[in-house]
């Protein structure tokens, strides 16, 4: 029987590595070398007009259309420099993805090439084609893409981007990045104020991101070969193979010299981009791999995370690869998350999560490290909104991924200073930066001990002079949890300066400080519960957990509600990060991208049951019924046969009920008209009651019969083949 699987293996068999594109060059010499930023425009524009681009970033002036036209022809002139002969407005649609229209330079009129200020400040593509929550409708499309010039120009193949935000007809947000430059607004304004109170002379304040991407790369035949990994990105069937990840020998192992060649080229590219890639490895589960830049302004970071994908994914398909950024795709080993290490930047480049061995500098460290407990503390709903996501389900709380309960790790140096603050409304002791280790080893250099030890289970851990959000999924844009997370701890930061403005009054230096720990003490208080150094999968945690009231959602349907309650939906309009429209229309938007992918899910599987696993076992059940008719004939025993014959029609008995069923369920599902009751439906009803079901038949199934025959490429094979 001719199979998909067995032509995909032979294929994967006489693969040849394919070349890395990568230079012998050192990094330096084309580092950004496809991208126009500030730096580049400053040769290539007037001296006032590019003062006048600079305060139009710095201080948030309109850009004029005498700069946006000096800009848009620097652009132009460098892009055809570079090869490119189209250019495109890129944006972030709440489809998760990026979109993209290119228009070529060419005026076929005036037989030359062009690009105009206004075509680079502004176009128009079609809002009602894109998700948006009810705010469009079929007969009102119009939307606009408009310029966001505080990130770079780049060029990807022939084409000049345009970084850009998307927002409707009626000027609400609908796409990712407009709400995260606001609350980007909003934490500069709120944590430069509280600077200034201390008298630090800081002009802007601005959150750092440095991602952490995980992600499966498989052999593309054979990714091709499996239907549910080409239309869900996950498997929804599969033996666990006899080798997983148990020997733990992949984490940091040796990196296989095709992957090895498909990572260069990946840098190479990135690095031509302005992505400052930093790392690379071999994660823990096998055929799993990290990357990891440097820090960056969160604005760049999220473009720099988006850019990545798309390149990952091509790049791939030159290599003959394919590259898996769903949270799980496959059952029983790690999942894929996104770490986010946040912290707070001044434009003078002190870290202000940073410890210090001086007590007046430590303060200063905990006003802001207080601040954002405190944050997390009393938004925690909303922070759990912020990364739910059907992918994240399947993720959270197994595998080295933390739970759902969100809680804060600090490290129990930090919690002693924490507990000394509560208890005497002052400080003590200054916090080290580091300890020195000794190992009882004359040879081996001295070891130092950070601050705080690292947390595998905590959801939101502070790393020495980070926050890293564990929690966050590979396939997330990381623009909706940064939104969230700049303004919760912006709203924190205003309260702490309401409460030390008076004692500021005075210009009394002493009576400030006395103030600040004092209010720190009583803030400490106030968000004691969040804080957790433990492992967060014991089952005691989850008691002591429930005790203390801590956020622990079950699904991604109640996650979601965290954004309709008032209390977070005066926050967002408080700081007009988002409006109660643009709010509603993005839980809309997020219920019914659930319901649809469970849905996408289920018809999945009941095509591959009825098309691929039913027919293979009915073939194999006539190949067990001639054997054993033989068998018969000869007298000989054909119990063993028998007893196989039975339990294969047996689980096709169960299978096939089992699908009939959700099906009919589904449609009851698909009936309900209110979208957070059917998307709860969806959740209850088909994902917890069927696909567990269905998947451990088939899977059983899968161990049964013939392996010649089995049509679905198996976990060892997509694992382990390269």
């Amino acid at each position: 029987m001719p199979s998909s699987r067995h032509d995909a293996l032979h294929v994967v068999r006489t693969r040849r590595p394919r070349r890395p594109w990568a230079p012998k060059d050192p990094i330096a010499t084309y580092y950004g070398s496809r991208t126009l930023g500030l730096s580049g425009l400053k040769k290539r524009l007037s001296e006032r007009i590019y003062g006048l681009l600079l305060r139009s970033i710095e201080e948030g002036i309109p850009v004029t259309q005498e700069t946006a036209q000096a800009v848009a022809v620097a652009a132009r002139t460098w892009a055809m420099e570079q090869g490119a002969t189209h250019y495109t407005h890129w944006f972030h649609p709440l489809t998760g993805a990026t979109a993209e229209k290119h228009d070529t330079f060419f005026d076929y009129r005036k037989n030359t090439e062009m690009l105009k200020g206004r075509e680079l400040v502004q176009q128009e593509p079609d809002a009602s084609s894109f998700p948006h929550g009810g705010i469009r409708s079929t007969f009102e499309a119009r939307g606009y893409t408009a310029w966001d010039p505080s990130s770079p120009f780049f060029i990807w193949d022939t084409t000049l981007c345009i970084p850009t935000i998307f927002v409707s007809y009626t000027g609400d947000a609908l796409d990712f990045k407009v709400p995260l430059l606001k609350s980007i607004q909003t934490i500069d304004r709120s944590a430069t104020r509280l600077c200034r109170l201390f008298g630090k002379r800081t002009r802007h304040v601005v959150p750092m991101v440095g991602w952490e991407q995980e992600y499966f790369v498989v052999d593309r035949a054979l990714h091709n070969a499996r239907p549910d990994l080409v239309m869900c990105g996950r498997t929804v069937f599969g033996h666990a193979p006899a080798r997983g990840q148990q020997l733990e020998d992949h984490y940091f192992g040796p990196i296989s010299p095709r992957i090895m060649n498909f990572m260069k080229s990946l840098e190479y590219e990135a690095h031509r981009l302005g992505i400052p890639l930093s790392t690379r490895h071999n994660e823990v589960a096998p055929a799993q791999y990290e990357l990891a830049p440097t820090f960056t302004s969160a604005n760049l970071a999220n473009d720099h995370n988006q850019l990545l994908r798309d390149i990952m994914q091509k790049i791939a398909q030159e290599h003959h690869l394919c590259v898996l950024f769903h949270e799980k795709p496959f059952e029983g080993l790690n999942g894929n998350g996104k770490h986010c290490n946040w912290s707070l930047a001044t434009d003078t480049g002190v870290n202000l999560m940073q410890p210090s061995d001086k007590l007046q500098d430590n303060l200063f460290f905990l006003l802001f490290f207080i601040a954002t407990l405190r944050a997390v503390h009393t938004y925690s709903d909303l922070l759990a909104a912020s990364i739910a996501s059907y992918g994240n389900e399947f993720r959270l709380g197994g595998h080295e991924a933390p739970p759902a309960i969100l809680s804060v790790f600090i490290g129990d140096v930090l919690e002693q200073i924490l507990n000394d603050i509560s208890r005497t409304k002052s400080i003590h002791r200054p916090l080290d930066k580091a300890f020195l280790m000794k190992l009882g080893v004359d040879r081996i250099p001295q070891i130092t001990r950070d601050n705080t030890d690292r947390n595998r289970t905590s959801p939101f851990a502070f790393t020495g002079n980070k926050f890293e959000f564990r929690s966050v999924g590979a396939d997330s844009n990381i623009a909706r949890p940064l939104t969230i997370l700049n303004t919760i701890v912006a709203e924190q930061i205003d309260s702490l300066h309401r409460l030390l403005l008076p004692a500021s009054g005075g210009r009394n230096k002493e009576q400030l400080l006395a103030r600040t720990a004092q209010v720190l003490g009583d803030e400490v208080a106030q968000c004691r519960d969040i804080i957790f150094n433990g492992d967060g999968y014991s089952q005691d945690w989850v008691k002591e957990a429930q005790k203390r009231k801590l956020c622990n959602v079950p699904d991604t349907p109640h996650a979601l509600a965290a954004y309709l309650k008032k209390k977070n939906i005066a926050l967002l309009n408080k700081h007009k990060v988002l409006s109660l429209r643009e709010v509603t229309s993005r839980n809309e938007i997020m219920l019914n991208g659930y319901v649809k992918k469970i849905e996408i899910e289920s018809r999945l599987m009941q095509d591959l049951v009825d098309n691929h696993v039913l027919p293979t076992a009915v073939q194999y059940q006539h190949q067990l019924i001639e054997n054993i008719e033989g068998l018969l004939r000869l007298s000989l025993d054909a119990e063993p046969l028998q007893s196989l014959l039975l339990q294969i029609n047996k689980h096709l008995a169960r299978v096939q009920s089992e699908v009939r069923s959700m099906q009919k369920t589904r449609s009851a599902c698909n009936a309900i008209p209110d979208t957070m009751a059917r998307a709860t439906a969806y959740a209850e009803k088909i994902k917890k009651r069927y696909f567990g079901r269905i998947r451990e038949i088939v899977d059983a199934l899968e161990l049964l019969v013939d392996d010649k025959l089995w049509p679905l490429v198996k976990y060892r094979e997509l694992l382990f083949f390269r």
